[in-house]
């Protein structure tokens, strides 16, 4: 067994939240524009590796690459990075919804794993759809595949929509 030591370099851009975008863009336009821009490509995306590909109304595709860097003690890729890849394409999905000037959160995630991602799964791509659009409240499905069409996870979700009233404030306690 090797134990040679490994590095990775991580450089990201600094987050860019464009509230002017989200008061006159609506969430498909304010992705499309963002989003898709590398420069400003979010850094959780560079953190682990991957990026959006799509946006269309109701749906949201994000692809990587699993890699020895997202290795768990057990020798595949943690199951983080498929539900950060499925909350990804869950909510987004959502926010290709959304009419300007309102945002949301995930409230609820739901992953259910299917089978392994190792380093030598190649691309994967996590695509998202709405299931239902309320004034308030969202779901959205979404799966995991490689290229070779297999199915690594699967996983729901639901969002709470809110109209976005500049910035957001810390919540009271009684």
């Amino acid at each position: 067994m090797s134990t040679a030591e490994r590095s990775r370099t991580i450089t990201w851009n600094q987050p860019v939240l464009d509230l002017s975008a989200f008061a006159t863009m609506s969430g498909l336009d304010y992705l499309r524009h963002v989003m898709l821009d590398r420069a400003r490509e979010a850094p959780i995306s560079a953190t682990l590796g991957f990026h959006a590909v799509r946006f269309e109304h109701g749906l949201a595709v994000f692809e990587g690459t699993p890699a020895e860097f997202h290795y768990n003690p057990l020798g595949t890729a943690h199951g983080g990075l498929a539900a950060t890849l499925l909350d990804s394409a869950l909510s987004c999905a959502v926010h290709t919804t959304l009419k300007p000037g309102f945002a949301y959160t995930t409230i609820e995630l739901k992953v259910n794993f299917v089978r392994p991602m190792l380093a030598t799964t190649g691309l994967v791509t996590c695509e998202g759809r709405t299931i239902n659009v309320g004034s308030r409240i969202a779901t959205s499905e979404a799966r995991l595949t490689g290229a070779n069409g297999k199915l690594y996870a699967h996983g729901t979700a639901t969002c709470l929509i809110f109209p976005l009233a500049g910035e957001p404030t810390p919540p009271r306690h009684s």
